[in-house]
């Protein structure tokens, strides 16, 4: 199934609900019918391009003057499998946590810590998903796909894919020029559940046995307390990355605020909450407008209705300087910004 149009509303395509238009419009389902389109219509080159799945992680400023291309690619099949694992392909078009709940029903293991994350199947590798100690990066066995500069089809291992904190060669290098059709996800057969990270452990043991099950109910109980449903408010989940600094820095803000989160990380550096600090800052249930920040988890910026992305994003701008100055951090940005 192939749809183009022209000046095509976006506001179903992020969750932000932002009403920007595109200037061009292509969704497809099967890669052939991608090949086709660009081969028949070479004008497509000297337009602007971005690939859109269910923009759970943009905010457009404005309408889009270029051409949007949607892959809705279907399917989730068991490709391999051996005494520990299973190989599972995944259309880029599927719902990220259907799939997630396809593999928690069919006892496979690693996906169910990353269960309520909005978004297609096609953007995890993209961002580098993760939540409560795992990243998608880990699942990762191959990224499948269509690499618009050679005119080909292409594949990318797991190593290919350059995954670091909620990052991939896809969104710089290959930025807007692969588009991803399918992911392969290995699972474990036998899996060690992963409950070290934040309040998992409590909430699960709660519920009795500790199952694939279990875990998945306690994340996406965890989830729904904390962050608003996309479906009656508008946001991106977590605007901001939880920031990365030396652990010297760490250390002297927690002199002064001893109650400060801090997260290991890799190379004499620490993880930060970013929600912990601007809540600090003051910013948590806080609206200009219809722009505001979530009142249950101050890392959410939302929409109430009729904000505009501009209005949204100077919001988030008051909220970096906020931080900055109360704490000498600089926070990043992990919404993408159209």
């Amino acid at each position: 199934m192939i749809r183009f149009s022209e000046n095509h509303s976006l506001k179903a395509h992020n969750t932000f609900g932002i009403d920007a238009k595109a200037k061009y419009y292509f969704e497809f389902t099967e890669l052939e019918d991608l090949e086709v389109f660009l081969k028949s219509n070479q004008s497509w080159k000297n337009e602007k391009l971005i690939v859109l799945g269910e923009g759970s992680n943009i905010l457009f400023l404005n309408d889009f003057d270029g051409l949007v291309i949607h892959p809705n690619v279907p399917g989730m099949n068991s490709v391999w499998e051996d005494r520990n694992h299973e190989w599972i392909e995944v259309g880029a078009g599927e719902v990220w946590d259907e799939f997630v709940e396809y593999a928690v029903n069919r006892g496979l293991g690693g996906a169910e810590n990353l269960s309520l994350i909005p978004g297609k199947t096609g953007a995890a590798p993209v961002q580098n998903i993760g939540a409560y100690g795992q990243e998608v990066c880990r699942l990762v066995e191959k990224v499948k796909g269509f690499d618009l500069e050679k005119g080909c089809v292409a594949e990318f291992t797991a190593a290919e894919c350059e995954f670091a904190y909620r990052n991939s060669i896809f969104k710089h290098y290959l930025k807007n020029r692969f588009i991803i059709t399918s992911v392969i996800f290995r699972l474990d057969k036998f899996p060690e559940f992963n409950l070290g990270y934040g309040q998992l452990e409590k909430q699960v043991k709660e519920k009795g046995e500790i199952s694939l099950s279990t875990i998945r109910e306690a994340v996406i109980e965890i989830r729904s307390s904390k962050l608003p449903d996309v479906k009656n408010l508008g946001n991106a989940g977590s605007f901001f990355k939880n920031p990365v600094v030396p652990k010297e820095l760490a250390e002297q803000l927690q002199v002064k605020y001893p109650e400060l989160p801090v997260y290991a990380a890799e190379n004499n550096q620490v993880k930060l909450a970013a929600g912990w600090l601007i809540e600090q800052a003051g910013w948590k249930g806080k609206r200009l407008g219809d722009a505001g920040v979530h009142a249950q988890q101050a890392l959410v910026l939302v929409n109430y209705g009729k904000a505009t992305g501009n209005e949204i994003y100077a919001l988030s701008e008051d909220i970096f300087d906020a931080v900055n100055t109360q704490f000498g951090v600089k926070l990043e940005r992990e919404v993408n910004c159209i």
